[in-house]
């Protein structure tokens, strides 16, 4: 269910690395409790722009709002608060595979926890329950103790989606979540992405058009940094996602 709060709103954000012009002007407005699928081939600008929606680029041209706030006018602080409401799933997935799993999952309540009480559950882990729930929704509670460098891809992929349930954010960016799992497991991970006890929203890249159309409600197509396709997921047909994937 969708209601009319903008959580995100970029109004002619584009961002540049160097000469190179990944997104240009975008304008795009997401409401709380949407699940819009970013699609488009390699290089279409996805990756830059969930980078932006979750805070770890700027656009170097126009502006972004979050929660109604632009987080490169708030102060330190207030911007670190804001960034507690963003939950963050990267292809580099952002894991330390020398510690145990747990530790890893934990990490999604780092930011509310005091310094001392973080660096304690190094040593004492904490609410080992929450972790090993989150687990097992993810189908890895045998892995509670494991190491994560003895993981495979798809595995660890499901410890960062476990680490994202503990931190349960407002907000959902994922840049190819799914992209190392079998098909059943990534329908069942996308159905966990976007749902919560509060209206959560998802921002999801995705490679594959069904799991868009099955577990998403809106689509938006990149082509050579610029939305081409802005539509609700049930409406996208086969044509505009020929099109929309068509190199020439």
């Amino acid at each position: 269910m969708t209601d009319a709060t903008p959580v995100l709103r970029l109004s002619g954000a584009g961002h540049r690395f160097g000469s190179h012009e990944a997104l240009r002007a975008l304008d795009l407005t997401v409401h709380a409790g949407e699940r819009v699928a970013v699609l488009g081939t390699s290089g279409a600008g996805k990756s830059t722009l969930l980078a932006l929606l979750n805070g770890s680029l700027e656009p170097t041209t126009g502006t972004l709002e979050v929660f109604g706030e632009n987080p490169a006018r708030l102060p330190a602080a207030r911007r670190r608060l804001l960034q507690q409401r963003i939950g963050s799933v990267s292809q580099h997935l952002a894991l330390i595979e020398q510690v145990r799993v747990l530790h890893n999952v934990n990490a999604g309540r780092l930011s509310q926890w005091s310094t001392p009480r973080a660096l304690a559950s190094l040593v004492w882990p904490r609410s080992l329950d929450v972790v090993r729930d989150a687990l097992d929704r993810v189908d890895l509670g045998w892995a509670l103790h494991e190491r994560t460098e003895r993981l495979s891809g798809g595995e660890r992929q499901r410890v960062a989606i476990a680490r994202l349930l503990v931190q349960s954010p407002d907000l959902v960016v994922a840049d190819e979540p799914v992209s190392s799992l079998d098909p059943v497991r990534a329908a069942g991970i996308l159905g966990l992405l976007g749902t919560g006890t509060a209206v959560r929203t998802l921002v999801v890249s995705l490679h594959q058009p069904a799991l868009a159309r099955e577990h998403c409600t809106r689509v938006v197509g990149l082509r050579h940094g610029e939305i081409v396709l802005d539509s609700p997921a049930a409406d996208v047909s086969d044509a505009a996602l020929h099109q929309l994937y068509t190199l020439t």
